[in-house]
């Protein structure tokens, strides 16, 4: 019996530790926002871990966004040194999930497994992953204990929210530099076949349009800024979304719609506030004075960051000069450059290598419509040889009823497993 195939056993006899490890994870809602659980979640990994060998680190991102005594964003990173020298393979995971919403069928933090899947909200997105990470790992290092190197995983915060309590204060902070790391695998929901090289790049900013108040009786003596708002966004629906239809890039982004720029309209805010739920009484009578819109667009690697910006700016220039009394302001609330690691990348020939094996084909390879936290490993830690790899199906991330399939769990293991054999086990 070849290495391989011992490898490949070995994660298949641990099938119910590995069904039992993705429930147990489930079943902690670490919610994102607010940023739950998360010091649970990591002594949950840290006892874990520390059974089966690793060195382990628990680590709050203070001072980082959304990190607070309430709710500290608390990272844990475990390392297994090798009985040599040798590279460092890294597999992270983010430990938060989205909210819930509506429309499930099942308890989303039950665990429930059902014809072959486990649900609950993360399942997919992405505890499956991280379980099945832990358990290649533990695989490879009772196959292979002379291993050369060292291999880390990692449990991180706030992906889900821009990463800046997770793998961004870990990265300013070494944990990702390439003279301790050298390859990373982030087992990101992005189907068992394919191998993810990047994503698109993102820019959020928020749109003020300026009005005047007045009684809502007599709305010619003010300004009503929400009026001026939709005709920011009747000048988007004539001019800049079909100019954004037409840019296409030649990143294999998925699904195809990607393939273009887009722009989403995340929320619109204007007049007064909201009121509490318990209140009974009606609205007052104004002409609202402010209306704020986020956009959040998603551009291609062919684009520069500064013509996106430039495009959008152009938009409520032509609404300036065709309308009388309009203002606006303009911030940035977000940027992220696209980036994609090479496909002849050590890290992405031993995936791809063990994907044929366990699969009999070629990995796809794809880009994802979405950022996540390989844009921080890139550009603060300077280290490019990444890709996300994982089980799960990445249409479910979010959606009610998310699930992960067990058989994909396992032959993403295998797969995690073999390319730790390529990389470490010479």
């Amino acid at each position: 019996m070849t290495i391989s195939d011992k490898l490949r056993a070995k994660i298949e006899t641990r099938r119910d530790d590995l069904i039992a490890l993705t429930q147990d994870l489930i079943r902690i809602p670490t919610l994102n926002p607010p940023g739950a659980n998360y010091r649970e979640i990591c002594d949950y990994l840290d006892h874990r871990l520390l059974h089966s060998g690793f060195e382990t680190e628990l680590v709050r991102a203070e001072g980082a966004i959304g990190d607070s005594d309430k709710y500290p964003r608390w990272n844990i990173v475990a390392r297994k040194a090798g009985k040599t020298s040798g590279d460092c393979v890294h597999f992270n995971s983010h430990i938060d999930v989205v909210e819930v919403g509506h429309g499930w069928t099942t308890d989303p933090f039950g665990g429930q497994v059902k014809d072959g899947k486990i649900y609950g909200r993360g399942a997919c997105d992405m505890k499956g992953g991280l379980a099945a990470s832990i358990i290649a790992a533990e695989a490879f290092i009772a196959v292979c204990p002379d291993f050369a190197g060292a291999i880390e995983i990692s449990g991180t915060a706030d992906e889900e929210s821009g990463g800046f309590g997770g793998v961004a204060y870990l990265a300013e902070k070494g944990y990702f530099s390439p003279d301790r790391v050298q390859h990373v695998i982030i087992p990101e929901p992005l189907n068992k076949d394919r191998i993810c090289l990047g994503h698109r790049g993102v820019w959020w900013a928020e749109i003020e349009t300026k009005g005047e108040i007045a009684h809502g009786s007599m709305p010619f003596l003010g300004d009503c800024a929400v009026r001026h708002m939709s005709a920011v966004m009747r000048e988007m629906e004539e001019s800049l979304f079909p100019a954004l239809a037409q840019k296409r890039t030649e990143m294999p982004v998925v699904p195809e719609g990607a393939k273009q720029s887009t722009l989403n309209i995340n929320s619109i805010h204007g007049g007064e506030p909201e009121q509490e739920d318990d209140y009974t009484g009606l609205p007052s009578a104004c002409v609202p004075d402010r209306c704020r819109m986020v956009i959040d667009r998603r551009f291609l690697i062919e684009e520069n960051i500064d013509d996106v910006q430039d495009e959008v700016r152009s938009v409520l220039e032509r609404v300036r000069e065709g309308r009388s009394g309009f203002d606006y302001d303009i911030r940035e609330l977000h940027r992220v450059l696209p980036t994609m690691t090479e496909q002849d990348a050590p890290v992405v020939s031993s995936v791809a290598k063990a994907v044929d094996e366990v699969f009999g084909r070629a990995p796809q390879y794809v880009v994802s419509p979405g950022t996540y936290d390989q844009k921080h490993i890139d550009r603060i830690g300077r280290l490019h040889n990444c890709i996300a790899y994982g089980p799960g199906i990445l249409d479910l991330a979010h959606k009610p009823d998310e699930y992960v399939g067990i058989d994909d769990m396992i032959e993403s293991a295998q797969v995690m497993a073999l390319a730790l054999q390529d990389l470490l086990g010479k």
